[in-house]
């Protein structure tokens, strides 16, 4: 790691652990060399304080940022035959931590509250962890030891912190669920770098871990994937991998996963990149993982992918595969390519290079706090070179959101974006795709629109699939596939959203955005045709209005009015907007939306036209 991270981090010795939750605030002094007097200790507890990103503590005392009472990362000096009371009290502090990081909760054993890092004896440890082990029995989790360290100090008993990441399933769903969107320029080694992660087999070095993964006939004779494919792999509540090895079925998976990590195998040729697109912005990916081969480094689309996965704001880490086949110079000289470019004015990043397993551990707590960390994997598909280390930060890396995100999201009224649509036999017309908000049940009653004269039909959702295996609820923030009987497909299309009956969406042909030009041949102006996406809506749109300006020239921003060219669409205020046409790109967000007609919609049949 180099000497940025390190500053960013705090002192050599206690960078390794994980830091505390969320951003800088009131930083209240300590006695001069980093060490937190008790007094000004208990008042930062009330205080919520942290310290400033650059605050440097002296070389002698190791530490961590204060604890937060948010998050959920909790200290614990030691654990040793607490009273009965005190049980409750800790399994009830347990519960908040686990609810905090959606089931997940990492404790630091050995650590002040301060975050100065004391230590304790092997025989304290142990008592302190079998303690541990029955508080998360009490609360039903499961504990698994991430790292101990011994901390270099004067005492003549060797002192220990360790770390443990305790994982709880949530009683009302079956599993953690994150998404990752893999990217990567064609040929880069993403679909058999997947292959081998969820089949548990090496790759031949001719690409064969990559032909489960391919949905049609022309990606297994050229290699190259063009369509959206789903590839999960599951983790167990101790932490070990669960995928199709040992034969096991897609259903098998999800029963005995407690953290699903669902890929969205993207395409990385040229040719596709609409369907990439469509991938990030209406899949709503939690990150990206950019795949880059170690014997070409940056070139094609790379460049490409991860300009779009940061104009969606995706946070993104980076794997280089294929190192079996160059030498180590060459595959150091791919990783000082992504540095530099990685440290540009434009991306901003920090780039963070992971060589051992304590590298990934600490990768995966300091990447989901700040995203500007990016981690970089070097490993082999073939050879199963550091694999191991992938699979380490996969299993601890924690959910975006936090609960409390996702419980106001789950409050709001029921919108399910239509992502894709398929037939299947005996069970009628079947629509993929992401609920953004509310609950969706089986049997619920909801229209699905717009159409092409603005109209809303009426349907009702029969079952409901989530990862290849049946669920009853479906939550905001989760992808799903409902089937809707015997609902007519043709009046279905991709882009579409089933809301519930109350909502009165808001349609419009017309709407105002403001924008930034990244890249344009010409100049850009009124009467120029695009392709806008917004989520799950991909339509051509001509600009009708350059407001306050002629003409736009590569850089340059504006307010635009577009219009769409086929039928209307349900937009939000605020929504990201990506644009392209040719050589032409742009990105911004919906200002102002033009709806159809304020007065109440009519549902199924009445016309209505603006």
């Amino acid at each position: 790691m180099d000497a940025r991270v390190l500053e960013l981090f705090g002192s050599t010795s206690g960078h390794g652990s994980g830091g505390s939750q969320g951003s800088a605030s009131n930083h209240k002094p300590g006695n001069g060399n980093g060490v937190i007097s008790k007094k000004a200790g208990a008042k930062n507890k009330k205080a919520r304080a942290r310290f400033p990103r650059n605050f440097k503590p002296s070389n002698n005392t190791p530490y961590l940022p204060p604890e937060a009472e948010e998050g959920n990362i909790e200290y614990k000096l030691k654990l040793l035959n607490p009273t009965q009371n005190r049980f409750e009290h800790l399994a009830t502090q347990m519960k908040w931590r686990l609810q905090e990081g959606r089931g997940e909760a990492v404790y630091q054993i050995g650590v002040e509250d301060n975050g100065m890092l004391v230590g304790l004896s092997e025989e304290d440890m142990r008592a302190s962890l079998k303690t541990l082990h029955r508080l998360a029995e009490k609360v039903g989790a499961d504990i698994a030891v991430l790292r101990e360290r011994e901390l270099d100090c004067d005492s003549d008993v060797p002192r220990k912190i360790a770390e443990v990441l305790i994982r709880k399933v949530p009683d009302d769903q079956q599993f953690l669920d994150l998404r990752v969107a893999v990217l990567g320029n064609v040929d880069s080694g993403k679909s058999t770098l997947l292959g081998v992660l969820t089949q548990g087999e090496l790759d031949n070095g001719r690409g064969r871990a990559r032909l489960n993964l391919f949905r049609h006939l022309h990606e297994i004779q050229t290699g190259r994937t063009s369509s959206i494919s789903f590839e999960i792999l599951g983790f167990n509540s101790k932490g070990e991998v669960v995928n199709y090895s040992e034969s096991r079925t897609a259903e098998e998976i999800c029963e005995s996963a407690s953290k699903m990590i669902t890929f969205i195998d993207l395409a990385g040729h040229h040719k596709y990149l609409k369907t990439t697109i469509f991938g990030l912005t209406s899949y709503c990916p939690d990150f990206a993982m950019l795949v880059v081969s170690a014997n070409t480094g940056i070139a094609g689309t790379t460049r490409e992918h991860l300009g779009l996965a940061m104009a969606l704001k995706v946070p993104i880490f980076i794997v280089i595969s294929k190192v079996d086949l160059c030498t180590r110079a060459t595959v150091e000289r791919t990783v000082r390519q992504l540095e530099r470019v990685l440290k540009q004015p434009g991306c901003n990043k920090v780039p963070m290079v992971v060589s051992s397993t304590d590298d990934a551990v600490t990768a995966a707590q300091q990447f989901a706090q700040s995203p500007n960390i990016t981690p970089i994997f070097t490993l082999s598909s073939v050879t199963g070179e550091s694999l191991d280390m992938l699979k380490v930060f996969f299993n601890i890396i924690p959910p975006l959101s936090n609960s409390k995100e996702q419980e106001e999201l789950m409050q709001q009224l029921t919108e399910f974006q239509v992502d894709e649509i398929y037939t299947v036999p005996e069970v009628g017309t079947v629509v993929g795709g992401t609920l953004y908000s509310g609950i969706c049940r089986e049997g619920d009653h909801l229209v699905v629109g717009p159409t092409e004269l603005g109209q809303f039909h009426k349907l009702t959702v029969g079952s409901i699939q989530r990862n290849r295996s049946a669920c009853r609820v479906l939550r905001a923030g989760q992808a799903a596939t409902l089937a809707l009987g015997n609902f007519d497909r043709s009046l279905l299309r991709k882009g579409m959203v089933m809301v519930s009956p109350e909502m009165d969406p808001t349609i419009c042909w017309m709407f105002e955005a403001e924008i930034v030009l990244l890249f344009h041949a010409k100049t850009f102006h009124k009467g120029f045709q695009v392709t806008v996406h917004i989520g799950n809506v991909r339509q051509t749109a001509t600009v009708e209005a350059v407001y306050g300006k002629e003409e736009l020239r590569t850089g340059e921003k504006a307010v635009v009015l577009f219009k769409f060219i086929k039928h209307p669409e349900y937009l939000k205020v605020g929504a990201k907007v990506l644009f392209r046409e040719g050589v032409t790109k742009g990105i911004g967000h919906v200002t102002n939306l033009q709806p159809i007609s304020h007065h109440h919609q009519h549902f199924h049949g009445q016309d209505e036209k603006a």
